[in-house]
């Protein structure tokens, strides 16, 4: 038997066995030996990777192998045809986006989830992916000291979601139908969405999907003076201008830590006007929401509890591998309408008696992975304290290199947190 996932038939042939446990357990142990010395060199490779467009067909076949490689050939070619073109975000060089987000924990979780291989779309299919994921949205629910009303034993609750633009998305096309149906469904054309010229693009694909009229899409100006954060007034501004010309103002979308700036934009203030005009309050917190379990940045999330829905990225400044978007909402029920089908080869008892919660109704696709495990393990191996404390030293970088700033560039902003 070699490390390709065959053994010899014995007339010439080929047998697939693509389970043998012991043949796991020798190229598992291989595979994570090569990971393990990756980590330990990946300091030696240039960050960003130096091939032209194109360069990866030059050196592979254009046709797939009729007969099985060993594992010592897909290392080589690992080693010589795909590092070359791989950007290195763990590298403690990778100053980009949200470099370093690996831990060995995450990692576990994820050899684990792999070896499971379930497809959770509903409590029926993994009773065990469902009912831990609910308890983990809990814990980091209660870590970042979120309202009663997002736990699950409230009408709203949590779940995994593979990116905030997933996140976003969802929680769109919940507003989006909670309005139709007070509206009409001939109101689309009327709905109008609000966010800073700060808020993520993410949002305008959602309304993209979601049918928003471009037109009906306000970007409002960030105030340059507040680091960026979004102007209440001018908010109410664009609101009363909209409702002035028959329009239905229906969702506004605030940052904790935008991308450019890591503004946080006045939550409270925002919330009152949401709820003021009956309107969907989403705050998206995917970067430095993470900062708020520490209880001296707590106070940038004054104002959640006006909320409707609240989304934090665990893959950004969790320790938890791509992808792990934590996304919960005040009322779950207005996810499940607008997301919820229930063909004859869905239903089952469980979910038919209402005794369960099937995350498939919460989400875009039907399949899930089973992604709380690593969020889990995370948790479990490293604790609350630690994970506080990996954010601090990050924060004191920070501010570190604020002092220092002249030297290298300019300081647009303070270096206090959550800006880095």
């Amino acid at each position: 038997m070699d490390g390709s996932g065959t053994s010899d038939g014995g007339d010439g042939g080929w047998s697939l066995r693509p389970m043998d446990a012991e043949q796991l357990r020798e190229c598992g142990h291989r595979m994570v030996d090569f990971i393990a010395d990756y980590y330990k060199s990946i300091e030696s490779f240039p960050v960003l990777s130096q091939v032209q467009p194109g360069y990866l067909k030059e050196l592979l076949p254009d046709s797939a192998p009729n007969r099985p490689d060993t594992l010592d050939a897909l290392f080589d070619d690992i080693r010589e045809k795909i590092i070359p073109g791989v950007t290195h975000w763990q590298s403690p060089s990778y100053f980009a986006y949200y470099p370093s987000n690996s831990s060995t924990a995450g990692f576990l979780g994820e050899m684990l989830s792999a070896a499971f291989n379930i497809v959770g779309f509903s409590w029926i299919t993994s009773p065990a992916a469902t009912e831990l994921e609910v308890i983990v949205l809990d814990w980091f629910a209660k870590m970042l000291k979120l309202p009663s009303q997002f736990l699950s034993d409230a009408p709203g609750g949590g779940v995994i979601q593979g990116t905030a633009s997933e996140a976003v998305l969802v929680v769109l096309l919940a507003a989006r139908d909670r309005t139709l149906k007070k509206h009409g469904k001939k109101s689309l054309e009327k709905l109008v969405v609000y966010a800073s010229d700060q808020t993520h693009s993410a949002l305008q694909k959602a309304c993209q999907i979601a049918g928003i009229f471009p037109e009906n899409f306000r970007v409002v100006k960030a105030d340059c003076s507040k680091n960026y954060a979004v102007a209440p007034e001018a908010v109410t501004e664009a609101i009363s201008i909209d409702l002035s010309s028959g329009l239905i103002p229906f969702f506004i979308c605030a940052t904790v830590g935008t991308t450019s700036s890591s503004a946080v934009d006045p939550l409270p203030e925002l919330g009152n006007i949401a709820q003021g005009h009956d309107m969907w309050f989403h705050i998206d917190a995917a970067y430095a929401g993470s900062a708020c379990i520490c209880p001296e940045y707590r106070h940038h999330l004054d104002g959640v509890e006006k909320a409707d829905s609240f989304n934090m990225n665990a893959h950004k400044w969790f320790l938890t591998n791509f992808d792990c978007s934590l996304l919960w909402v005040k009322d779950r029920s207005y996810l499940v309408e607008a997301l919820s089908t229930n063909p004859e080869f869905l239903k089952n008892k469980a979910s038919q008696a209402n005794s369960v919660v099937d995350f498939k109704d919460w989400q875009i696709p039907l399949g899930r992975r089973f992604r709380s495990l690593k969020l889990w393990m995370v948790s479990r191996l490293y604790g609350v304290e630690n994970l506080q404390s990996y954010i601090r030293k990050h924060i004191q970088l920070a501010e570190h290199l604020g002092c220092d700033s002249e030297t290298f560039f300019p300081c647009l902003f303070p270096p206090s947190a959550p800006n880095f």
